[in-house]
C-alpha cells in the first residue's frame, strides 16, 4: 500500500457530483478532492462553500476548475457529468446525448489520469459503464460503475424497517441493471446470519413472506421516481454510496459490492455490462463472485442481461 496523499477526482459539480465530494470530504476519503465541471461560476462556488468547512473534516485539500488538469494525477476519477433533460426529451434520447458526452470528455481525463481507477455513476449507468470501457480501451476492471449498490442499500433499508432490524445486519444484493429490470436475490438474503426464508418475525413483527418482498422490491425499483418527484434529484444517498466504493479502492479493502462489470465468465452475461456482487480493491472491480441463484432469479438475471443488450444495440454498442 502506498503512502502518498491520495486524490479524487470528480467529474461533474452538479447535485450529484457535489454530494460524493461532500460525502468524501466528511468520511476523510482522499486527500485531495478534485471538482471538474464546464460551468466554471459553479465549480468555484462549490469549491469554496466546502473549503470554508474545512476545520471541521479530517484533513483535506479542495480544488476544482472547468479545465480537465485539475484531475491530473488522480486515483480514482468519478463520472457524474450527464446530459441535462430537456422538456420532451425521451429517456433514451437522453441516454444518447450523456453517451455523447462521455466519449467527449474520456480522453482528456484519460490523458492526465492514466492509471486512476474509473467509477461511472452517471445514468443510465450500465450503458454509460459499457460505452466507457470501448472508449477507453481500459481493462474491465478499471472502469465500472456505481451498478447497484445504491439498489442493494434501499432493499436491506427496507428489510431492516419490515424486520426492525439494524440495517447493518441485513445482508441481500440486488443485481443486473440499475433499472426497472433489476433483480432481489432472496434465496441468498440474510440478517444475523439467518436466511431470510427461514426468518421468524420478532415479537409484535410481520412474517416476511412473498407479499412483503413483493412490495419491498417495487419500492426499490421505485424508490428514484418518488424522491425525484419531491425533490428533483436523487443525490444524498448516491453520494454516501460512491464516497463507500471510491473507500473500498483506495484503503485497498477487498470489499464486496453490487457494482457495473462486463460480467466476462459467465455464460449469457459476457457482453453486457452490470451488476453482481464483486470484489474491490485498489486495482478496481477484479473478482465477481458466484452467486447462488434460484431459477427464477437467473432468469430475471437473464432477462435484465437483454434488456440492457437491447440498450446497447441501439447504441451501436
Amino acid at each position: 500500500m502506498d503512502a502518498r496523499p491520495t486524490k479524487l477526482a470528480i467529474i461533474g459539480a452538479g447535485a450529484v457530483g457535489t454530494a460524493v465530494a461532500y460525502a468524501s470530504l466528511i468520511r476523510g476519503v482522499a486527500r485531495t478532492i478534485a471538482l471538474m465541471d464546464i460551468n466554471t461560476a459553479k465549480v468555484t462556488a462549490e469549491v469554496l462553500d466546502m473549503s470554508h468547512g474545512l476545520e471541521f473534516v479530517p484533513r483535506a485539500d479542495v480544488i476544482g476548475d472547468d479545465d480537465v488538469a485539475v484531475c491530473a494525477d488522480a486515483d480514482v476519477v468519478v463520472f457524474t457529468a450527464g446530459a441535462k433533460q430537456k422538456p420532451g426529451q425521451s429517456r433514451l434520447e437522453l441516454a444518447e446525448a450523456t453517451v455523447g458526452l462521455t466519449k467527449k470528455i474520456m480522453p482528456g481525463v484519460l490523458e492526465v489520469a492514466p492509471n486512476a481507477v474509473y467509477i461511472m455513476v452517471t445514468n443510465p449507468v450500465d450503458l454509460v459503464t459499457y460505452a466507457a470501457l470501448k472508449f477507453s480501451g481500459l481493462p474491465n476492471s478499471q472502469v465500472f460503475g456505481s451498478g447497484t449498490v445504491l439498489d442493494s442499500s434501499r432493499l436491506r433499508w427496507l428489510i431492516a424497517q419490515h424486520c426492525d432490524v439494524a440495517v447493518q445486519n441485513v445482508h441481500a444484493y440486488i443485481v443486473g441493471e440499475h433499472g426497472d429490470s433489476e433483480i432481489p436475490l432472496w434465496s441468498s438474503a440474510t440478517i444475523g446470519g439467518v436466511p431470510l426464508t427461514h426468518w421468524k418475525p420478532l415479537p409484535g413483527g410481520e412474517p416476511i413472506d412473498a407479499a412483503a418482498r413483493d412490495r419491498i422490491h417495487h419500492e426499490v425499483v421505485h424508490a428514484a421516481y418518488k424522491i425525484i418527484e419531491g425533490k428533483g434529484a436523487t443525490n444524498n444517498a448516491i453520494g454516501l454510496a460512491t464516497a463507500r466504493i471510491v473507500e473500498a479502492v483506495l484503503n485497498d479493502e477487498h470489499r464486496v459490492l453490487p457494482v457495473s462489470t462486463v460480467a466476462a465468465g459467465y455464460e449469457g452475461l459476457d457482453d453486457v455490462c452490470l451488476s453482481l456482487p464483486t470484489v474491490v480493491d485498489r486495482a478496481g472491480a477484479q473478482t465477481r463472485l458466484e452467486m447462488p441463484m434460484s431459477d427464477d432469479e437467473l432468469a430475471g438475471l437473464m432477462k435484465s442481461a437483454e434488456t440492457l443488450r437491447g440498450m446497447q444495440a441501439k447504441f451501436g454498442l
